[in-house]
């Protein structure tokens, strides 16, 4: 059964986490007990519904304000396949934790209210989220049963968002009137809207192709660690274990190891205690070579016809994620898929406006929540590919070497 991981977004007080209660229950993926916890909660709080919002904000300071401030993730499972919600702020103090969450999914779930139609707030989480390269989005226009259900509200904000998605780098963009707290077009297709022809929101998730969207054709092998058990059993045996970022892996295929560029062929594979025939993204599997190359964390193995070029000279846009600003010179760890170093900041050539998509190039520095393209200079070669064509080897993230907190989250345009 296939995986789909999807990330919520939305203004604050536009449902997103009545909508993933809302969710969860229908798809009975909620026990009985923490469903009378949440009822027992809302008759106490006076409410006349159930709040189903309380089934997703995990943190008291959530419950008290109302908000969703970290990331959650849920994990839940229908007959055709399972989920991993990311649960992402509204608030736009929280864009670094929007970009946490949505980083790794597969498709963008953006939520707008009927009655207030698309925010600043819709327009820059579909910024975002297209910057990503999160390839399905869905704008989720919620709360149409306070409109009395309105052809003509759903209408203004399908075409107005429709509009503004064609700045973005958005391929697939489908949009669904609902009612989270009603159910109306969640799970089952509402009997308020006949004028709507399209799918329920569950039906969509359960049934949008994302398989293709993961590039099978340059190969990508991150080695994460080198397997050596020692044991009589097992006396000469040496693997490689990580995580395929990209393409297929066979036995028998040529491959080379990078950065010393020795080549050699793919001996095995192993998943687990048995043998496979192939491996793809996002498989963790054991590799082992015919010959006794030296391989060791950080390297990677690649097809020789198409390996990505080592590059110390990254060009990339950057998320940053603390209060302290990222300025010209400035000194950082970066880690890029199994690969740690360090990394001075060489220029800033511009800040993005996620809400007018204007490049600010006046800009010397990079505020806390702010994007922008940067160029580093790293201590040692990156074994990247641009973020466009995988985004696992396009990516990176930048720590403060004295606190080892993570501060920056990078998207590589290109190597040079």
């Amino acid at each position: 059964m296939d995986l789909l991981r999807f990330a919520t977004a939305g203004s604050v007080d536009d449902g997103k986490s009545t909508l993933i209660g809302r969710l969860l229950l229908d798809a009975k993926a909620i026990f009985e007990d923490q469903l009378e916890a949440v009822e027992s909660t809302s008759q106490s709080k006076g409410y006349d519904y159930t709040d189903l919002a309380l089934l997703t904000d995990g943190l008291r300071s959530e419950r008290e304000q109302g908000i969703t401030i970290d990331v959650a993730y849920r994990y839940f499972a229908t007959p055709e396949r399972k989920f991993i919600i990311a649960d992402t702020p509204g608030h736009v103090q929280y864009t670094r934790n929007m970009v946490t969450g949505a980083s790794t999914a597969d498709l963008g779930l953006v939520l707008v209210d009927a009655r207030q139609g698309l925010t600043e707030q819709s327009r820059r989480h579909a910024v975002i989220l297209s910057l990503l390269r999160v390839p399905h989005l869905v704008l989720a226009v919620n709360k149409m049963d306070l409109v009395d259900y309105d052809q003509k509200v759903y209408d203004e904000i399908h075409r107005e968002f429709t509009s503004f998605a064609t700045k973005l780098n958005i391929p697939d963009l489908e949009i669904i009137p609902i009612s989270a707290l009603k159910g109306d077009n969640v799970v089952t297709r509402s009997e308020h809207m006949p004028w709507y022809d399209g799918p329920s929101l569950m039906h969509h998730l359960e049934h949008v192709h994302v398989a293709s969207d993961r590039d099978l054709v340059d190969t990508r092998f991150p080695v994460q660690y080198v397997v050596r058990p020692k044991s009589d059993e097992y006396h000469d045996y040496r693997g490689y274990a990580g995580r395929v970022a990209g393409g297929v892996l066979k036995p028998g295929d040529e491959v080379v190891v990078l950065p010393s560029g020795l080549t050699s062929k793919i001996a095995g594979i192993d998943l687990f205690d048995k043998e496979i025939d192939e491996a793809f993204p996002p498989m963790s599997v054991t590799v082992r070579l015919e010959d006794d190359v030296d391989v060791s964390r950080g390297d990677m193995i690649a097809r020789p016809a198409n390996a990505p070029k080592p590059s110390q000279d990254i060009d990339a846009m950057i998320c940053w994620m603390t209060n302290e600003p990222l300025k010209p010179r400035q000194k950082l760890a970066i880690k890029h898929t199994t690969r740690n170093g360090r990394a001075m900041v060489k220029d800033i050539q511009y800040r993005l406006d996620v809400n007018s998509l204007h490049r600010d190039q006046e800009t010397k520095e990079l505020g806390l929540n702010e994007i922008g393209r940067v160029q580093l200079r790293t201590t040692v070669p990156l074994l990247c590919d641009p973020y466009s064509k995988n985004r696992t080897t396009g990516s990176f993230i930048l720590i403060d070497e004295a606190t080892g907190v993570t501060v920056g989250a990078g998207m590589i345009n290109s190597g040079s």
